[in-house]
């Protein structure tokens, strides 16, 4: 893969982000056959200039060897010209870059669209990228290393809210009214534990009334996290500084009775693109530019849909989880540093007003408001218009398709404004030849 050269203006803040060409990640991709023609694009969904960005995130987690569920399309030869087609994209990436979380690539608590990008990519291109968690201080002697320790130091411009950022990365091409694609090819924790707080944000604190902290050891082999110890928080009289560092008191550490493993499901609490408002914005609610949406499906193998606000789009990532169940109901995931491998496109004609999760399975549609009722309505009404624009149905065929087929779901009831989701299964959609 060439390599681009560094633009003297993709990183104002930093030498960091340089482009690197990463020649390992396109192993046991040279079997598949690259003659294989790609099919025609799907009926009443894409159209040819965003056909191949399709392909690439349906077959992505095939590429990458991992199981392959046929969601969208279940004719089988259709299905491997998807995976040939993703696993030419990958090797084809114009660049792989590495962007490390320092205090030059990270912010803290806020959204801002004036905020300079640290890099800057071409559509297609495939970036490194390491996310921090701001919960690193509640176990600071497992949970930070010398790179987390030095962005708590010095990066001390944060709030008005909690979260670590890495970024903004620019998109050449990205102009206002476009989407942007997001990828996510591979996960890897940072560290090998993570925390859960009981906080006084969480939906349950009234009765309660206190804050406790558990910190969970992660086995990356068998993909569990069990509980090692949990204490009260008492460092405030809330929890609500962020980055606050508790220091390790042995003696306070209590070991936690009831023998459990939780199921990792590493993902992205945070990411998303500039906003369209001017100013600083808290990083807590979600929003039409995504943020923090904490849906626990947001990692590997999935793909995220943006609608781009500003030229460049600037995309940001940063809460990383290691498993969330529906609602985070508590306050928090078990928060834990996490890098990731993503590939990120500019489409063109794939106008959206919300953010769209693509998994092998699913297409999902996202609400946020301070009303719990009105997330749901906006979900609703965003799987509504999705059917209506993306699939050519009727108003009247996707109200009831929507009601008997479509799962809906509250995602988060944590973050100020609260979050609801719509899951529409990819295999409701018959391909051509078996939809007589």
């Amino acid at each position: 893969m060439a390599q681009h050269e560094h633009d003297s203006e993709q990183n104002p803040r930093s030498d960091h982000g340089v482009g690197h060409d990463c020649n390992d990640h396109t192993h046991g991709l040279a079997n598949l056959d690259s003659e294989v023609s790609e099919p025609d694009p799907p009926a009443q969904f894409l159209s040819k200039q965003s056909r191949r960005a399709f392909l690439v995130s349906s077959g992505a987690a095939a590429a990458l060897g991992a199981d392959y569920a046929v969601g969208f399309l279940r004719n089988p030869e259709q299905a491997q010209a998807e995976t040939v087609a993703a696993a030419d994209s990958i090797r084809d990436a114009g660049n792989i870059h590495i962007l490390k979380a320092t205090p030059q690539t990270c912010f803290w608590g806020f959204f801002d669209k004036t905020l300079p990008p640290v890099l800057t990519i071409d559509s297609g291109d495939i970036v490194y990228v390491e996310a921090l968690t701001h919960h690193a201080g509640d176990a600071p002697d497992l949970l930070m290393d010398t790179g987390v320790k030095e962005v708590y130091d010095k990066v001390t411009d944060r709030g008005p809210g909690v979260h670590v950022m890495t970024g903004p990365i620019a998109v050449r091409g990205a102009e206002p009214g476009d989407t942007l694609m997001v990828r996510i090819l591979k996960t890897q924790p940072r560290l090998p534990y993570g925390s859960n707080i009981a906080a006084h944000w969480g939906y349950l604190y009234d009765a309660f009334k206190k804050e406790r902290i558990t910190i969970y050891k992660l086995d990356f082999e068998a993909g569990l996290a069990q509980p090692a110890f949990a204490y009260d928080f008492k460092g405030r009289p809330l929890y609500d500084k962020a980055g606050f560092v508790t220091a390790p008191d042995a003696a306070s550490r209590q070991p936690f009775k009831t023998k459990v493993a939780i199921p990792m499901r590493p993902h992205f609490g945070v990411m998303g693109v500039a906003p369209g408002e001017s100013g600083r914005i808290n990083s807590i609610p979600p929003g039409p530019f995504g943020g923090n949406i904490d849906n626990w499906r947001i990692g590997a193998g999935a793909t995220m849909y943006y609608p781009v606000f500003n030229r460049g789009a600037n995309f940001f990532i940063g809460d990383p989880h290691m498993a969330q169940g529906d609602a985070e109901l508590a306050g928090t995931a078990i928060e834990a540093s996490l890098n990731g491998y993503l590939q990120i496109f500019v489409i063109k004609d794939f106008p959206i007003t919300n953010p769209i999760l693509e998994t092998d399975t699913h297409w999902i549609t996202h609400g946020f408001n301070e009303d719990l009722n009105k997330a749901m309505r906006q979900s609703a009404d965003q799987m509504l218009k999705f059917l209506q624009t993306k699939r050519a149905m009727s108003a009247d065929e996707a109200y009831t398709l929507m009601s008997v087929a479509v799962d809906f779901g509250v995602t988060q009831v944590v973050d100020m404004r609260q979050g609801c989701h719509a899951a529409l299964p990819k295999s409701l959609f018959l391909p051509t030849p078996y939809s007589s």
